[in-house]
Order: C-alpha cells, then structure tokens, then sequence
C-alpha cells in the first residue's frame, strides 16, 4: 500500500520535541505516520496527541494537531500515514 498524504507540518517546537501538523485526511492515536523532507523521512508512531493542547484520540481533515517527534522536522514538510 502506498504512504497517503495526510497533511503538513505547520510548525515544529525544539523545546518540546514537538510538530503542529495541519490535516487534510483523519488521524487516530496508533496510527503511524512518515514526515518527509528533501533530506530525511522521520517515522512516528503517534503515542499521543494534541488539539489546542488538550488530549485527542482521533483528528479529523482541518485540525491542526500537534505531536511528539524524535527528531526536527521543518515547516511544510509533508506528512504521510503508512
């Protein structure tokens, strides 16, 4: 099955290890995702996350959520789930 764009990453906070990423398909708790830029992917399995920084389980097309990542991610890098 072939990774489907889920969205993009909006913003990315180093202090918390963290990325804004605005949907445009839905996201549930357990779903793993792949962000994408030029250089490297990042894969996450989403642990947790976040709509103005209250716990979600699931996230529909046009919340912008926010999720922990292992690793920078940058502004517009496109999002993927897998």
């Amino acid at each position: 099955m072939a990774d489907k764009l889920i969205g993009e990453v909006t913003n990315y906070f180093k202090n918390v290890n963290a990325a804004a990423i605005k949907l445009i398909a839905p996201l549930k708790v357990g779903e793993k995702i792949k962000i994408k830029s030029v250089e490297k992917e990042v894969e996450v399995k989403v642990e947790s996350m976040q709509i103005d920084r209250k716990p979600v389980k699931e996230a529909k097309k046009g919340d912008e959520i926010g999720v922990l990542v292992p690793e920078a991610v940058h502004k517009d890098n496109k999002v993927y789930k897998i």
